[in-house]
């Protein structure tokens, strides 16, 4: 972590909420330290978690209904707002049932039944005010977008709190950062290379690509995978994999999705973060003045 003549860093990586975390930090995490950060996990998988069973938005996809609204509600829901409104509905938190409908349900059937675009109007169905989560109708809750994103802010949290010094948290390329840390680009077409290098200081870095978490189609066509337009319950196909660096994930991460819409930039542009991007035929677009060190042709730069 950060220059190479430091102290030996001490690395813990574990498996949770379907993805491999490593904490990396210049001292290792006390035990208690460990429980804190297992135990901030697990409570935001209880109440955001669409794959199990007993989860808050598990009981709400049921019946609908309203519940004390969870204490990350708030700070998502109000993401997600300005992500809709950014990207002309292409982002929307009951975006549920449109994965469940292509195969990425709690089972993990990867069974493909047909698009299924999420509630146009989701702000009349999902409200979060006066301290309730409430669902005027059955739907299903989905915070993808953001939600990893908002954990690595929080475990981030518990871990500065009680150890000083470097650390970066990194939850399966949602990475935190304190100190610096130099984070390769993976290659959406090829996991062995990179597309490029970014110094990253006391910041977050979030990615997203279409790649990851990916399935065949049941009609044999283009393959399925996670990245879904609302507006059409079907995957994106122009954007491959998209990066942005911002002072907290849970920004990281909103805006990484964006980009893979039209708006994207422009909210990246109003929340001042920078960002990359790949598009599926192999151009590599970027933000102005972005400062990652980008391995590209001049064939490959995007307009």
């Amino acid at each position: 972590m950060g220059a190479s003549d430091g102290p030996t860093p001490h690395a813990w990586a574990f498996e949770a909420i379907g993805t491999a975390w490593e904490i990396v930090t210049s001292d290792a995490l006390p035990l208690p330290v460990r429980d804190a950060v297992t135990g901030t996990i697990a409570a935001f998988d209880r109440d955001w978690s669409r794959f199990r069973p007993d989860s808050t938005v598990s009981a709400l996809a049921a019946r609908g209904g309203h519940v004390p609204a969870p204490p990350d509600a708030g700070p998502m829901l109000d993401a997600y707002a300005e992500l809709s409104e950014a990207t002309g509905g292409a982002v929307n938190p009951l975006v549920g049932a449109s994965l469940e409908a292509l195969g990425y349900d709690a089972t993990y059937s990867l069974r493909d039944r047909g698009p299924r675009p999420a509630p146009e109007r989701w702000r009349d169905v999902l409200s979060w005010q006066g301290g309730s989560l409430t669902l005027a109708q059955p739907a299903s809750i989905d915070v993808g977008a953001i939600g990893k994103g908002r954990l690595v802010d929080r475990v981030m949290a518990v871990v500065a709190a009680a150890m000083p010094g470097d650390a970066v948290v990194d939850a399966g390329g949602d990475i935190a950062v304190r100190g610096t840390q130099r984070i390769g680009l993976e290659h959406p077409f090829d996991r062995r290379r990179a597309i490029g290098v970014w110094e990253v200081t006391d910041a977050a870095l979030c990615a997203s690509a279409t790649n990851r978490r990916a399935w065949p189609s049941a009609t044999g066509a283009e393959g399925l995978h996670h990245v879904l337009d609302a507006r059409t319950g079907m995957p994106v196909r122009t954007i491959a994999a998209t990066w942005a660096v911002a002072e907290d994930a849970m920004t990281a991460d909103a805006i990484a999705t964006a980009l893979f819409f039209d708006g994207g930039p422009a909210l990246a542009f109003h929340r001042r973060v920078e960002w990359v991007r790949m598009t599926t035929d192999g151009r590599v677009e970027w933000s102005p003045g972005c400062r990652a060190e980008l391995f590209v042709r001049p064939d490959t730069v995007g307009s």
